[in-house]
C-alpha cells in the first residue's frame, strides 16, 4: 500500500472516532438537561439530515477540489458543530452541523482511494477502511461513555488553565471539548494527504443539472432487477443499525437501569457482532448468493422484539452480539452486489452517492418513526416493538419482491446473476462502508 493510504486511514480513524464519541456526549447533554424523551433517538436522524439533502451535490463537490482539501474543510465544519454545542446551540442542531461535515467527507474519502490505488488493491483497501471504521465506532462510543463518566470527566474538569476561564464545568462539556482536539488531529492528517494526478472536474454551476443527473442515477439503480433488491436490503439494514447505536441508550436505561457510560459499552457490543460477521461474510459469501440472505433480515426484525424480555447483562451481551451479527452477515454480500450493479450502471462515485442518499434517508425515516413513537408516550419497549415489526415485515416484502422478479423477469434476472457470478470470481468479493 502507498504511503498516502495510511495517512488517509489515520485521518479517517480520528474523524470517525470523534463523530461517535460526540454522539455519546450529546446523549449525556440531553439527559442532564432533562430534554423530552423523543430527542435522544432523534440524534441519529439529525446526523443523517445533510447526507440526504446534499446527496446530489457532495459527489460533484468532492471531484472539484483536491480530496485532501475537501476532507480538511469537512473536519473544520465538524469543529464548528462542537463549538456551537458548547456555546449553547441545541444539541440536535449542533449535531446536524457535524453531520453536514460528515456528508461532505464521505465521497472524498472513497473517491481518493480510486485515485490513489490500482483497481487490484481496492477490495483490500475497502476492507481496511471498513475494519478501521468499525473499530473507530466501537472505540468512539466507549471513549464517549468514559469521557462523560465520573472518573475521566473529573480528571478533565480538574485541568486548570492559567488566565483563561474555559467555562467548562460539566462532564459533557469536557467530552465535547476533547472531540475538538480529535477533529484537529484528523485535520492535520488531512493536510498530509498527497495530491494525486487525478484531473479536477469543475463543479457545474447549474444545480438543476446536478439534481437531474442524481435522480436519473437513483432511478436507474431502483429499476435494475438486482440493483433494486440489494439497494432496498442495504438501505433497510443501515437504517436499522444507524438507529440501533442510539436506541441502545434508552433501552439500557429502561431494561437494566444503566447510565450513559454503562450503556455505551453495550452499544459497542452490537457493533462488535456486526464487525466479526462482516469479516466472516467477506471471506465465505459469494456475490451471486447475496439474495439468498434476505430471510436473515426478517430474523433481525424478530430478534429486536427479544430485547423486551432481557433483564440481565448475561442475557444482553450474547443477544446483542447475535443481533449485530445478522446485520454484518447480510450487509456485506448485499453491499458487494449493490456496488457491482452500481459500477456497471453508472460508475462507482455516483453509485456511492445514491447508496448514501437512500441509506441515510432510511435512518432519517426510521429514527423519525422511533422518535415519533416515543413522543406519543410509547415506552422504550413499545417503541422497539414497533421498530422490530416494521423491519421484519419490510424485509419479508423485499423477499417476495425478489421472488416475483425471478418468476416474471426470469431471463433478465438470470442474465444479471450470471454477470454477478463472473464478476465475483474475477475480482473476489469486494465490500465497503461509510
Amino acid at each position: 500500500m502507498k504511503k498516502g493510504f495510511f495517512t488517509i486511514m489515520a485521518a479517517q480513524f480520528f474523524s470517525s472516532l470523534a463523530d461517535n464519541a460526540l454522539l455519546v456526549g450529546a446523549i449525556e447533554l440531553l439527559k442532564t438537561s432533562h430534554a423530552p424523551a423523543w430527542q435522544m433517538p432523534f440524534l441519529a436522524p439529525m446526523f443523517a439530515l445533510f447526507y440526504v439533502v446534499l446527496a446530489p451535490f457532495v459527489g460533484a463537490f468532492a471531484d472539484a477540489l483536491p480530496k485532501g482539501k475537501v476532507m480538511f474543510l469537512s473536519n473544520s465544519i465538524k469543529v464548528i458543530g462542537c463549538l456551537l454545542m458548547l456555546f449553547g446551540l441545541h444539541p440536535l442542531l449542533a449535531y446536524a452541523v457535524v453531520g453536514l461535515g460528515a456528508a461532505a467527507y464521505s465521497p472524498a474519502k472513497y473517491g481518493i482511494l480510486t485515485e490513489l490505488l490500482p483497481p487490484s488493491q481496492l477490495v483490500k483497501a475497502n476492507g481496511w477502511i471498513e475494519g478501521l471504521t468499525v473499530a473507530s465506532i466501537i472505540l468512539g462510543v466507549l471513549l464517549g461513555g468514559q469521557l462523560v463518566g465520573v472518573k475521566l470527566s473529573s480528571i478533565l474538569l480538574g485541568f486548570d488553565f492559567p488566565v483563561i476561564d474555559t467555562g467548562v464545568t460539566q462532564p459533557w462539556q469536557a467530552a465535547v471539548s476533547s472531540m475538538i482536539v480529535l477533529y484537529m488531529i484528523a485535520a492535520l492528517f488531512n493536510l498530509r494527504i498527497p495530491r494525486t494526478d487525478a484531473v479536477l472536474q469543475p463543479m457545474s454551476g447549474n444545480l438543476m443539472e446536478l439534481l437531474r443527473d442524481f435522480w436519473q442515477c437513483n432511478a436507474r439503480l431502483w429499476k435494475d432487477k438486482l440493483g433494486q433488491i440489494s439497494l432496498a436490503s442495504t438501505t433497510l439494514v443501515w437504517g436499522v443499525s444507524g438507529n440501533m447505536r442510539v436506541i441502545v441508550f434508552p433501552w439500557a436505561a429502561a431494561a437494566l437501569g444503566y447510565s450513559t457510560t454503562q450503556a455505551s459499552s453495550l452499544a459497542g457490543v452490537v457493533v462488535l457482532g456486526t464487525a466479526v460477521s462482516a469479516v466472516v461474510a467477506s471471506v465465505s459469501m459469494r456475490l451471486e448468493l447475496a439474495t439468498k440472505l434476505i430471510p436473515l433480515g426478517v430474523l433481525m426484525g424478530v430478534l429486536m422484539l427479544g430485547l423486551n424480555v432481557i433483564t440481565s447483562l448475561t442475557m444482553a451481551v450474547p443477544f446483542l452480539i447475535l443481533l449485530g451479527a445478522t446485520v454484518g452477515y447480510l450487509v456485506v454480500p448485499m453491499n458487494a452486489l449493490l456496488q457491482h450493479r452500481g459500477h456497471n450502471l453508472m460508475g462507482a462515485g455516483r453509485s456511492i452517492a445514491v447508496q448514501n442518499f437512500n441509506e441515510q434517508a432510511c435512518i432519517l425515516a426510521l429514527g423519525g418513526l422511533y422518535a415519533g413513537a416515543t413522543s406519543m408516550g410509547l415506552s422504550a419497549f413499545g417503541a422497539i416493538t414497533v421498530f422490530g415489526l416494521v423491519v421484519a415485515s419490510f424485509m419479508g416484502l423485499i423477499g417476495l419482491w425478489h421472488r416475483r422478479n425471478t418468476i416474471v423477469y426470469k431471463d433478465e434476472v438470470d442474465q444479471l446473476m450470471a454477470l454477478a457470478r463472473s464478476d465475483g470470481h474475477h475480482h473476489g468479493d469486494g465490500h465497503s462502508r461509510h
